[in-house]
């Protein structure tokens, strides 16, 4: 953990689809953290090898995002918005929130993006298979990764609600512990 940071990195993950930028907003709102979209960052930054056509996504050079974040994140304060979370460093990060969908309701919601039937299909078998939860899991300290369930619009809410907690006690105990 980056012990000089006043404010916690989050990253809000999960499959596409399960609600990970509608958390992030509400949170940044709530707490004047502030978003930080990796999607956003690859395609406006050019941290990409360029486009498949396949799965109509950046294919994403994870090191030139990695150079071009590590300032900002290791300072503290951000809630990182991305499907993968294994490629950052866990002393960059302090809660890691892997949103889950149940499978029906994640169908609906790629096929609302029309999501290409291969990538679609991939993204459901990640979900269920709970791909990003295991990553999570192998990537960093267990006492760090916490699944939260994202169906409804209540449960964005709640989620949200129980992360602004974690992170008002992250900074109470911060400050008590490094005034």
């Amino acid at each position: 953990m980056g012990l000089k940071r006043q404010q916690p990195n989050i990253i809000i993950t999960g499959t596409p689809g399960v609600g990970k930028t509608s958390h992030c907003e509400m949170l940044v709102q709530n707490t004047g953290l502030k978003h930080l979209s990796i999607n956003q960052v690859v395609k406006e930054q050019g941290c990409h090898n360029g486009w498949d056509d396949n799965y109509q996504s950046w294919i994403v050079d994870e090191e030139k995002l990695l150079d071009y974040i590590e300032d900002k994140v290791k300072a503290g304060g951000y809630v990182i918005d991305w499907h993968v979370c294994d490629v950052f460093p866990e002393s960059w990060i302090d809660l890691v929130v892997v949103l889950r969908t149940n499978s029906t309701q994640l169908y609906d919601r790629l096929r609302a993006r029309n999501y290409a039937e291969c990538k679609l299909q991939e993204n459901l078998d990640s979900e269920i298979m709970e791909v990003i939860l295991s990553e999570a899991r192998e990537s960093y300290d267990a006492k760090v990764v916490i699944e939260l369930q994202s169906n409804e619009v209540e449960d964005v809410e709640s989620n949200v609600e129980r992360i602004e907690q974690w992170t008002k006690q992250w900074m109470e105990e911060r400050r008590s512990t490094h005034p």
